[in-house]
């Protein structure tokens, strides 16, 4: 497999890094880099002794991961779909629903693998929260709390909706498996125009609840990535940062004999997940996909309903309140399942 990489960027150059360590175990054959800086991708090229090119329209490769500018998925997605490239394409998928949509549907035309880079899907840690969850080791989840915190100048593309609540969006969809009913969201611009620097998101799922704090304003934590997730019989802690432990504890309240309320409270363990790096399981699983011709865990499908989740939140924080989530997952009708 020929395996190229459009976007040689701050996370472009993991993706050339990794597709190169995946040429050196014989998981792809070859790696060619793109980029329309002629001088970074010769460099990167020659550095990770791949070809380069300086137009996705010369990519001239079996499968390809698209790290450019988000404003440029769509065009550049579809291209490469249309002749022949199976792609992973970084998240968000787009940045409308219609035009992720249409990314997805590209795909399904012309017999492609689509994935988009929901990296998140990939963390170690993450994925043994999922099996606690999934085993019923929590009980019934109740409520989810992410933070993801930086200092930073805010981007000049996109804000932190798209940019950073776009993780945990998917993430809720992965542990639950389930769209929300409900969205409201709070968004605050100050030094661009149009580029949301922080926002707070609740996501309602029937009896569950999703809260979600991103912000690019916020120097007290230094760089904060963490999730707890709440349930029946229990609870769970992730620092992403941490990249493989999951904390558990074992507390709830609980109703005596007497009908009283009381905290039971029995410590807490700590899960060690086995260390991977999450992008290289993800460039490792989208390969392998892309031979079987099958879905990515993080599919098209993942993407563009995920990108639909965040167009709702942005109706919900231009009309100052909470909206409804209409069922179906497409712009036509689908069930909400891949």
């Amino acid at each position: 497999m020929r395996y190229g990489i459009v976007g040689t960027g701050y996370w472009g150059k993991n993706h050339v890094r990794v597709a190169s360590e995946l040429r050196d175990a014989g998981v792809v054959d070859e790696v060619v880099v793109c980029d329309v800086d002629e001088e970074r991708a010769a460099d990167l090229a020659e550095t990770h002794d791949a070809e380069y090119t300086t137009s996705h329209d010369r990519l001239d490769a079996d499968a390809a991961s698209v790290a450019t500018p988000s404003p440029t998925h769509e065009g550049i997605a579809t291209d490469l779909l249309e002749t022949g490239t199976d792609l992973l394409v970084e998240k968000p998928l787009a940045l409308s629903a219609d035009a992720a949509w249409n990314v997805v549907e590209t795909a399904e035309d012309h017999g492609r693998t689509l994935g988009v880079g929901h990296i998140f899907r990939y963390h170690a840690g993450l994925r043994e929260l999922k099996r606690l969850v999934d085993a019923g080791e929590l009980g019934e989840i109740e409520y989810l709390h992410t933070a993801r915190f930086s200092f930073r100048v805010p981007r000049d593309t996109t804000g932190v909706l798209y940019s950073l609540a776009v993780h945990d969006v998917d993430v809720y969809d992965f542990l639950l498996e389930e769209r929300p009913d409900r969205i409201h969201c709070d968004m605050h611009s100050t030094h661009r125009e149009g580029i949301d620097e922080t926002t707070t998101l609740t996501l309602d799922y029937g009896d569950t609840t999703g809260v979600i704090h991103s912000s690019w304003q916020v120097p007290a934590f230094g760089k904060r990535r963490d999730l707890a997730v709440t349930g029946t019989e229990g609870a769970a802690y992730l620092d992403y940062l941490a990249d493989t432990e999951v904390e558990v504890y074992d507390a709830s309240i609980v109703a005596d004999d007497d009908g009283d309320l009381r905290k039971r409270d029995r410590g807490k363990t700590v899960h060690e997940a086995a260390d991977a790096e999450p992008l290289k399981t993800e460039l490792e699983e989208f390969v392998a996909a892309a031979r079987a011709g099958r879905d990515p865990p993080a599919s098209g499908r993942v993407g563009a309903r995920t990108v639909a989740l965040l167009e709702r939140a942005a109706d919900a924080a231009e009309a100052g309140e909470v909206v409804d989530v209409p069922a179906v997952s497409t712009r036509q009708t689908a069930p909400n399942t891949d």
